[in-house]
């Protein structure tokens, strides 16, 4: 059984393919298939490009040890194109989040694609990649859930806008005329034609919807008001004296028709009546200075005209200025709405799906559906249960670590030997060195002694002889 699995694991080893063109020989299979047909087998097998390989190698497997258990291989096999194709969704949808952002299809939003679709890539191949141990914790199963749901609402909304873009966009759009035609509507109510030098701003008009202007058509109110009351004050008095005036002259008319005939000239002349009623009328037009009063009158009617054509060029050139303003501040309003942001997208899906439930539970479904598909590689992983690999893997990691265990034990013991061997050494030598020092030490005090003693005699047979003389 040993050899067979030796067996498997040389066929299953990084040089499985150079090993089948070689013409290696193949163990026997289960179902009692010969060599000859497990090598003719392998070698149908692609060996420059292994795509089963690849996509195993997303799910962070060893492939010596899964070669123990081969039947696990399609496993794991569809397990990493499950995190391959979270990764092309992730993909896509910051492709979609990007030229929504940037308003048109660009190659710039190949650059956060691509960054993202790797990023999405190795969490997801390090949230399923297998690890010792695993189901003894609970914690790290649900930090790993908890980070594929948050990523995968974060994969799920790009993809949501972009399904329901069209309604999306018109509801926008429908949006964008509704705030231009209250932007018109408040500034024409907030600027309108002056009735006097100073008007009142409207209710509810702001610095926003008020503009500014050089000259408007109530600046001349005020004084033509004042010439239209003058004017009707002496209208009522020139035409209160022009019928006075009419009655006069009638009189006059009536009498001075009347003639009568003097006897002594026997010529006929006007009546005494008449030429006082000439003379009433004359003075009556010297004291109330009818003729100035019209003329003054004709002039104030001319004022009034003139003002009123002023105010009139005035009123159209103010109309114009507020036109050529208002349409000012559309252009800069409609420059704001020039592309849909991402922000305003899912601000305006949010108040259609508000208003339709329907296509609010529409909405929600496809969220929850790609919120799905993003956590679909943690859900398969650890909603599958043990496996023999992770079993395997378990013994491996935990027979590692006992081995690792006895390896620091052992160097420990032999780094505790070293020392006492050391310390022992140089025990030894600080005896031999004392030992030595010691003899040293007596052979130079016996070499003194000596000395001593010599040079005693000698100065006793010095004084000897000192003496003998």
């Amino acid at each position: 059984m040993t050899d067979f699995l030796t067996a498997r694991v040389v066929e299953d080893s990084p040089e499985k393919g150079k090993g089948a063109d070689d013409g290696a020989a193949v163990p026997p299979a289960h179902d009692g298939r010969t060599a000859e047909d497990g090598a003719a087998r392998t070698s149908l097998r692609p060996s420059g490009l292994d795509a089963a390989r690849r996509l195993r190698a997303l799910t962070g497997v060893d492939e010596e040890l899964l070669a123990r258990v081969r039947y696990e291989r399609s496993k794991y096999t569809a397990l990493g194109g499950v995190v391959l194709g979270t990764s092309v969704i992730a993909a896509f949808s910051m492709w979609n989040f990007t030229t929504e952002a940037l308003g048109r299809v660009s190659l710039v939003a190949l650059v956060p694609t691509a960054i993202w679709m790797l990023f999405v890539l190795n969490l997801d191949r390090w949230l399923v990649t297998p690890q010792p141990n695993t189901r003894r914790r609970l914690g790290p199963v649900l930090m790993r859930l908890l980070i594929a749901l948050m990523l995968g609402a974060v994969i799920a909304e790009p993809l949501v806008l972009r399904i329901f873009q069209t309604a999306i966009e018109q509801h926008v759009a429908d949006e964008r005329t509704s705030a231009i035609d209250r932007l018109r509507t408040n500034l024409v109510r907030c600027n309108p034609v002056p009735s006097a030098t100073q008007s009142v701003t409207p209710q509810g008009c702001d610095s926003t919807f008020v503009l500014s202007f050089g000259k408007t058509p109530g600046e001349r109110v005020q004084e033509l008001t004042a010439v239209r009351s003058d004017a009707a004050a002496l209208q009522k008095r020139v035409d209160r004296e022009t019928a006075r005036l009419e009655t006069l002259d009638s009189e006059v008319r009536d009498e001075c028709r009347r003639l009568i005939r003097i006897a002594a000239t026997g010529l006929y002349q006007r009546t005494s009546e008449c030429l006082r009623l000439r003379a009433k009328a004359r003075d009556y037009r010297t004291t109330h200075r009818t003729e100035e009063n019209e003329k003054r009158l004709a002039g104030m009617n001319s004022r009034i005209s003139e003002i009123e054509a002023q105010q009139t060029t005035s009123r159209g050139a103010f109309l114009r200025d507020r036109a050529d303003g208002i349409e000012r501040r559309l252009g800069e309003e409609r420059a704001k709405h020039r592309e849909i942001g991402v922000l305003e997208r899912m601000r305006a899906l949010d108040q259609l799906a508000a208003g339709n439930p329907v296509l609010f539970v529409g909405v929600w479904l496809v969220r929850l559906l790609f919120v799905f598909l993003d956590v679909l590689p943690v859900l398969v992983k650890y909603l599958s249960g043990d496996s023999a690999y992770d079993r395997m893997l378990t013994s491996a990691s935990n027979s590692a670590v006992k081995i690792h265990d006895g390896e620091v034990r052992l160097a420990e013991r032999r780094a505790e030997a070293n020392l006492e061997i050391a310390q022992s050494t140089i025990e030894q030598q600080v005896r031999r060195h004392r030992a030595e020092s010691e003899a040293a030490l007596r052979e130079h005090t016996a070499a003194m002694n000596i000395r001593v003693r010599q040079a005693v005699n000698a100065l006793e047979d010095e004084i000897r002889r000192s003496s003998t003389v």
